[in-house]
């Protein structure tokens, strides 16, 4: 997700289009991106890890977004 802090031009477009939908009391909007990642390994500390490096090195920008990983574990 973009930080607080950043614009987000597409959170606020979209904000518009909801109002003129005539939907009330939407505070804010904002737009982000998902992604599933599918990690070989029962150890949940490593993985963790691996993914949290890979969120940091490559998935993300940390100097405009924010991140949260959910699900940690080998799929079953």
């Amino acid at each position: 997700m973009p930080k607080r802090a950043v614009l987000d031009p597409q959170g606020k477009t979209v904000k518009n289009a909801l109002e003129s939908l005539h939907f009330t009391g939407i505070k804010d909007v904002r737009i982000g991106k998902f992604i599933e990642v599918e990690l070989a390994g029962s150890n949940k500390a490593a993985l963790k890890k691996k993914i949290d490096d890979a969120c940091r090195k490559l998935l993300s920008n940390p100097v405009i977004e924010d991140y949260e990983m959910q699900g940690i574990g080998a799929a079953e």
